[in-house]
């Protein structure tokens, strides 16, 4: 990868390939949090969306390049002083979440693809998952920057085959679909949650020397995570309201679209941002430990990746199979969606700024 990609595009792939998978890839969020604003409406929320992205990891890569520091604990101890703690509880209380989701997504997406029982569909995932840690940031760089350029490809077609298919109806929908109200609220609220997962991309930072490379990356970073959303709600409004009911959306959107080899390429690409965002979760919780291990003269062994991974998706492998994708999204996100604007949002915007400026 040459200096450029490093320094500006490769941060965005990474915060695009933690945050889609934990629920815009099945269409679900979008279902919950845009399309009951309309389609215009839904659009406007996802534009706030990516504004408060873009100001929230310009502000926190320039903290990062400006300590030297990569990992979380550090960075929220710059950030909120002994009061970092906070971001660890709600941080651990949400990725046994996502993890959850992709679990749900995963078994539902290979039950349909292979007929294959669903507990058996979400172990599958989360051995690949546990694998990516084991190996480290270097592959780990290369897998997200791969995988999301065929992301994006993919997410491109469905719009123009839905447009092949169905354009009618796309565009009866945005003629006759008011602009509901609540469309700035929840582009914040969005926002508020998946934020939480701008950390796991500190591990792609170390590329970044210049304050003007640090902004640039973090604007640029919202725009790349926020496109395969918009691509994906064009495609759903379609179909709306009834594709609203559908425990994973997108492969529901893939039936309308006569094109079994695409179906099968979209749900094969769909699988693998989710596994983009359970590794990029879980190599957060990793660099964590090992820079603590760092600051007491030790080395983190490898096999404690993976051990650390393991833990965390056995209990992710229960919540998965215990609650259904609709339920854990719909009723999951509430409280965290505060915590993480209380104590990533407001404070990076306030305290982040006034640290960068000194």
């Amino acid at each position: 990868m040459n200096s450029f990609y490093k320094k500006y595009l490769l941060p965005g792939f990474v915060f695009q390939g933690i945050v889609i998978g934990g629920g815009y890839a099945t269409g679900r969020e979008l279902a919950e949090f845009f399309m009951p604003h309309g389609f215009l409406g839904g659009l406007l929320s996802m534009l706030v969306t990516a504004l408060v992205w873009s100001l929230v990891m310009a502000v926190s890569f320039e903290i990062c390049r400006k300590t030297k520091e990569y990992d979380y604990k550090s960075f929220f101890k710059q950030l909120l002083g002994r009061f970092w703690f906070l971001y660890e509880i709600l941080y651990s209380l949400l990725i046994l979440l996502v993890l959850s989701v992709i679990g749900a997504a995963s078994g539902e997406i290979l039950q349909n693809l292979f007929a294959m029982p669903t507990i058996i569909g979400i172990g599958s995932l989360f051995v690949v998952i546990g694998l990516f840690t084991f190996y480290g940031s270097p592959v780990i760089e290369k897998f997200m920057s791969s995988w999301s350029i065929l992301l994006y490809t993919c997410y491109f077609l469905l719009v123009v085959f839905s447009f092949v298919y169905f354009g009618e109806d796309i565009k009866t929908n945005y003629r006759e679909i008011a602009i509901t109200p609540g469309w700035f609220i929840d582009g914040i609220r969005y926002a508020g949650y998946n934020i939480a997962a701008v950390p796991a991309v500190f591990f792609s930072l170390k590329h970044i020397t210049k304050r003007k490379e640090a902004i640039s990356a973090g604007i640029i970073a919202g725009v790349i995570a926020i496109i395969p959303a918009i691509f994906l709600f064009i495609a759903m409004m379609g179909k709306y309201p009834e594709i609203n009911q559908a425990a994973v959306p997108s492969t529901k959107l893939l039936s309308y679209i006569d094109l079994p080899w695409f179906s099968i390429l979209f749900q094969v690409v769909l699988l693998g941002t989710l596994v983009q965002t359970g590794v990029g979760l879980i190599h957060a919780i990793n660099e964590r430990i090992a820079a603590t291990l760092t600051s007491q003269n030790k080395k983190m062994p490898k096999l404690v990746r993976i051990v650390v991974a393991i833990f965390i998706l056995l209990i992710a492998l229960f919540l998965a199979s215990r609650f259904g994708l609709i339920q854990i999204i719909a009723n999951g996100y509430g409280i965290l969606t505060i915590g993480f604007i209380a104590v990533f949002v407001i404070p990076i915007l306030t305290i982040g700024v006034y640290k960068i400026n000194v």
